[in-house]
Order: structure tokens, then sequence, then C-alpha cells
């Protein structure tokens, strides 16, 4: 049995119940709350497993021109937001994922109220990534530039049958000091990670992908936000911050970090003149 039961309105479209999802919620928050290295939860069969293959039968076919992340701290990983999906079930599938009923059933597990979910899908919607591929430890963006909203909840589904342990792709969560990974997510097909994103939230995937040339590592991402009572005039604003994993040979962002201090540091009137010149 699932844990959001969702009704076929059609071929292509299904659609959760609001008061399932707030019961299936409230049920899980002392599990989430208490979740170390900070609130999280991992959950198999979080919808139905058949839904969801036919999601993944829709998955958009990566194009040749098609530009995806290429560097030290995250390679070969792909994006789709909705308006780049051309299949109905798929785009269906992320309106409502984006619904009251998803909304209400993140709040009564995470316990933080008002939740706005992004209807641009910022950095949000499909992701893949290929054989080769991975993405750092990092902690997210916090700001929703567009609307002035501060991030806070992170859910991941997952879209992989049948996948390998010798393929890699685990998200892994680290712990807020970055000495110990904490936990170690395989991608299968049917489980859901959700988690609340501050700004020592660090997780990845930083083992290279290794399956064969013709699978990926497939998840539908979407975040959710709250409009701090105070504004946002006291919060740091944060770009995805990558940290390496002690004794490995991954890269920090230096120019990420360079800009960040000099946010931090420099008065906002000397920023603001700087930034003329």
């Amino acid at each position: 049995m699932p844990i959001l039961e969702t009704t076929n309105l059609s071929t292509d479209v299904v659609a959760l119940d609001k008061a399932q999802c707030i019961t299936a919620g409230a049920a899980l928050h002392e599990r989430y709350a208490a979740a170390d290295p900070f609130p999280h939860i991992v959950l198999d069969d979080f919808l139905d497993a058949d839904v969801l293959r036919r999601l993944a039968a829709e998955w958009p076919e990566t194009s040749p021109d098609r530009t995806y992340y290429d560097r030290s701290q995250e390679r070969l990983k792909y994006e789709w937001q909705p308006h780049d999906v051309k299949t109905p079930g798929l785009r269906a599938f992320l309106a409502e994922m984006n619904a009251e009923p998803m909304v209400r059933f993140i709040e009564s597990l995470t316990g933080i109220k008002k939740l706005i979910a992004d209807p641009y899908y910022v950095g949000a919607g499909l992701h893949e990534t290929k054989r080769g591929g991975h993405l750092g430890v990092h902690a997210d963006f916090n700001i929703h530039k567009g609307m002035d909203l501060l991030r806070r909840v992170n859910l991941l589904i997952y879209l992989n049958d049948d996948w390998l342990p010798e393929w890699n792709g685990d998200l892994e969560l680290w712990s807020t000091d970055m000495k110990e990974r904490r936990l170690s997510v395989p991608p299968k097909l049917g489980r859901a990670v959700i988690f609340n994103t501050d700004l020592d939230s660090f997780h990845g995937v930083p083992d290279v992908i290794a399956c064969p040339p013709e699978r990926s590592r497939r998840s539908i991402a979407l975040y959710y936000y709250t409009s701090p009572v105070d504004g946002l005039a006291n919060v740091p604003k944060r770009t995805t911050v990558f940290r390496p994993r002690p004794g490995t040979a991954d890269k920090p962002d230096r120019e990420v970090a360079r800009r960040h201090f000099v946010n931090d540091w420099v008065p906002p009137a000397l920023l603001r003149a700087l930034k003329r010149h």
C-alpha cells in the first residue's frame, strides 16, 4: 500500500486526496523531526509503483544539443522544467506535486506551516544524471529570488527500476560539520526522500554513476518555501555551496565561497557601488 494514495482521473492524470495526505504526514512527523543529521525521512512505496513506471515511460529524450552541468562539482546532470515536458502524464504529475494536497502533506510531515510551492520550478522538475556524472555534496541555494521566499524543504522521488548497487547513485546525507556521512540512500523506484534545506543540510550524489550507457539516474525534485515574517533583509543569501568530503579529491567551489564572503562582510552601500563599476 503506497503512503500517498492516488486516484486515476484519466489514463494520464492522477490526483491526491488532501485529507489522506494530511493524516499520512502527521503520522510520520515525529520520525521526521527526530532524524539525524537534520530533519529528514526516507519513504519506500511513497506513491503507486505503476504510476511511477508510467511516468518513467514518458521521460524526455536527451537531445545532443541540450545543456547540462559540466564542472568539477556537478557533471552530466540534466534538468527539465514543466515547460520542457511535452507529455501529459508528466506535466500533470508535476502540477499535482505543487498542488494543495502535497503541500499539506509536507506541512504536516515537517511541522513547517504556510509552505508555498514554486510555480516556476526553479532548479526543480525532472533530474537525470548520465553514466560518468555526479553531484558533489552541497547545501542548496536558500533564496527564491523571483518571489523573495526562503527555501525550506526538498522532496525527491526516484524512478529507477532494478537499480544495482554497483552503479552507485546513492544520495548521501552528511553531518552538519561535514566530518561524517550519516546516511546513504539508493535511488530505487518508488522511494522518496524529504528533508529540511538549511545552510548546513549537506547532501549529494558524489560517487560517479557507473550504470550501463543506456541507463541513467532519474528523479523528480520539488522544493517548498516560506515567506519570512521579518523579510529577507537579515537572511544570509547563499547559492549552492559545495563541500569536499574528507579524504577525497572533491574540489570546493572557491568562486562561490568568495562571493559569499564579500556579500557577508562588505557594507551594503559599498557593495552596491562596487557592482556599478
